[in-house]
């Protein structure tokens, strides 16, 4: 290609991020063109109705219905239609009439990537996607490119403002589970119906992405463990900040060895405690965060906003820019390495410590009783707190007593989350047990 031949974008969708990212590519392109070293013109942007008010003054030329014409003619095709089709008819024509993309589209990436990028390798194109996990926040690049030498080990993430907000309102406001969805969605972080953000469903979609990035591997979002904060109670929120915890949704993805030795991916999404002193415990409101550790490098985290037009818009033009750079200097797309082929491992094969709550009968032998449900399935007890007696919630904790009811807080040893789920059903099953409130993970300590 001449280094003096513009690049001709194509921009597929024109909502609150497509508006903002051809506002910027029209109202910067002397700048844009300076970085990347060649012009980048924006040369039309594909919508299903020309007509339809936007959220940017855009000039109305640039609008076509004709998304498939308006690929064959550009170098660089930016797919911000969300949904699976037509996105992903539209992104394999782009990769067949050889344009490069950059996409923001965590579903059909979760679901369709491999066979994306396997499209890519072929004809040597390039599909960026930053935009596709935390808007603004810069983690794809630096996994693909930054951290490519190293190992990554783990990555704990908070990848959903939504839930990050309510659970935040919580912690610190002292609203209950239905108050900070109100407020979330008076605020607008929250859809009239939440279940993508508060069933933990979109985090999962990131935590593929994420997991098969970094352990250069395909994970479907059908495999990624899911779990979202619904169930999180006031009271939760409350024994966890007691505790020196804070409860946040995470995205999880690490390398782990089951017990018959199999070396795999698990990827997971569910409510976790967070000790205080840990950075991603400060992660306050709609923010996001990435917290990555790599066996040279150590623990690093990106932090930022992980939504919002001009903010996503921000990591799409990043890509862009990155395809001019390299249409410049004449290579060829490396696409995305999927050689490691690990297996994604079920939940019941992941480790860590947890944190269960109960209401137990108050009479004397039941903790030894606990304690040996629990150990008959290998699940060891670090920490045990009892709290208040419900039929009394002034009497003294520590008191020997005999009748009612009392709360109890059992913090265990690492253990196989298999291991952990068959002691709870036992505890459940158990005449000692009136029920059992909550269990969480605890994570990055």
């Amino acid at each position: 290609m001449s280094e003096t031949r513009s690049l001709r974008v194509a921009l597929l969708g024109a909502g609150t991020v497509g508006a903002q990212v051809a506002r910027l590519l029209l109202e910067h392109h002397d700048e844009l063109a300076a970085r990347a070293g060649v012009p980048i013109d924006l040369v039309g942007i594909a919508v299903r109705d020309v007509s339809a008010k936007r959220t940017v003054d855009l000039p109305a030329e640039l609008f076509t219905t004709d998304a498939e014409t308006l690929i064959q003619g550009a170098d660089i095709v930016v797919e911000l239609m969300g949904g699976i089709e037509p996105a992903k008819s539209h992104i394999l024509a782009a990769i067949g009439s050889g344009a490069d993309v950059v996409t923001g589209n965590k579903a059909l990436l979760a679901e369709h990537g491999a066979e994306i990028f396997a499209a890519a390798a072929q004809v040597g194109a390039e599909v960026y996607y930053e935009a596709a996990v935390a808007a603004a926040i810069p983690i794809i690049r630096p996994l693909r490119d930054s951290l490519a030498g190293d190992h990554v080990e783990r990555i704990l993430a908070i990848v959903n403002g939504s839930t990050n907000y309510i659970l935040d309102r919580m912690d610190r406001f002292g609203d209950s589970m239905e108050d900070a969805q109100r407020v979330a969605l008076e605020l607008g972080y929250l859809e009239a119906d939440p279940t993508l953000d508060v069933e933990g469903y979109d985090a999962a979609q990131k935590a593929a992405i994420l997991a098969g990035l970094a352990f250069h591997t395909s994970v479907p979002a059908a495999a990624v463990h899911r779990e979202g904060i619904s169930a999180i109670t006031l009271q939760d929120v409350e024994s966890a900040r007691e505790a020196g915890f804070v409860i946040k949704l995470l995205a999880i993805a690490e390398r782990i060895t089951d017990e018959d030795g199999v070396e795999g991916v698990s990827a997971r999404v569910h409510p976790a405690l967070v000790r205080r002193d840990h950075p991603l415990a400060t992660v306050y409101g709609g923010n996001n965060a990435v917290f990555v550790e790599a066996e040279a490098a150590g623990p690093l985290m990106f932090y930022g906003a992980g939504a919002g037009g001009v903010q996503t818009a921000s990591a799409v033009l990043g890509d862009v820019v990155s395809i001019a750079r390299r249409h410049l200097a004449g290579g060829v797309g490396v696409g995305e390495s999927i050689a490691a082929d690990l297996a994604v491992l079920p939940i019941g094969a992941a480790e860590t410590r947890y944190r269960i709550s109960l209401e137990v009968e108050d009479r004397p032998g039941v903790l030894a009783e606990l304690a040996g449900i629990l150990a008959a399935r290998g699940v060891s007890v670090e920490t045990l707190q009892q709290t208040t007696d419900a039929t009394d919630p002034t009497a003294d904790p520590a008191a020997e007593r005999d009748g009612g009811t009392a709360s109890l807080v059992i913090g265990t040893h690492t253990a196989r989350d298999a291991a952990l789920a068959a002691a709870v059903d036992a505890l459940s099953a158990s005449d000692a047990v009136e029920s059992v409130r909550s269990v969480l993970r605890i994570e990055g300590a």
